[in-house]
């Protein structure tokens, strides 16, 4: 989970998914993952790690990369428990098929964030993962193939408005050729509320948005994306 900069260490609130997370929750073909990926918000997701790891590439941005490994490690210590809970209090929200438990979920995140923290240590001064935050990317126009949010936009519509949606879609499709969104429900489960005027501005301006089912739900009723390409 990710929250826009500036951010102290202590407003955030890590919590790492994996590769096979993101190629369900993203549809991720095989052609996709030989493409030049940019991931958004991903935070101690395992997904750069493992990707690098099968020869791909990948490049991650998130404000929570302004931190040292320590940092991360420390937060991620002194909250886990409190998401587990969380996810405990909470149960009737959430689909407990694939992932067993509440208990079940807090292995399988500590499990990324392992990964992720391992990787993030010795990844220094390669650029796969950037101190950056939408709705500002740094990189060039057309510098990758996709580019992925993942549990940012339109999950905290109640923070961030249409304009901000609008702005950090434009910003992605400018430096990637299609741009893809997950989950499309708010924090509250509801489908956000920015989704239907977003698509329709974006078919104004000549910008395709679908919405696609996809092999993935644990918030209940998060089972879609948003695919955007001009």
């Amino acid at each position: 989970m990710s929250i826009a900069a500036p951010i102290t260490i202590n407003d955030t609130y890590p919590w790492g998914r994996s590769l096979k997370e993101y190629r369900s929750m993203f549809s991720l073909s095989r052609e996709d993952m030989n493409g030049n990926i940019l991931s958004c918000a991903d935070g101690p997701a395992s997904f750069n790690a493992e990707v690098t790891r099968l020869g791909h590439r990948v490049t991650s941005v998130d404000p929570l990369y302004q931190f040292s490994p320590e940092e991360i490690r420390s937060r991620i210590d002194a909250t886990c428990s409190l998401l587990i809970e969380f996810a405990r209090t909470s149960a009737h929200r959430f689909c407990w098929n694939e992932v067993a438990s509440p208990d079940d979920l807090g292995q399988r995140r500590m499990s990324a964030m392992a990964l992720f923290l391992a990787d993030y240590q010795t990844a220094g001064d390669r650029g796969r993962y950037r101190a950056e935050s939408l709705p500002h990317l740094s990189f060039p126009s057309g510098s990758f193939d996709l580019a992925l949010c993942s549990h940012f936009l339109f999950l905290y519509s109640h923070r961030f408005d249409l304009a901000f949606h609008l702005q950090s879609i434009h910003e992605m499709l400018r430096v990637a050729r299609e741009v893809r969104i997950f989950p499309l429900l708010d924090m509250d489960g509801w489908k956000s509320s920015h989704l239907e005027p977003l698509i329709n501005q974006l078919e104004h301006l000549n910008v395709h948005a679908t919405v696609e089912r996809v092999d993935y739900e644990f918030q209940l009723g998060g089972n879609e994306m948003l695919r955007i390409h001009r």
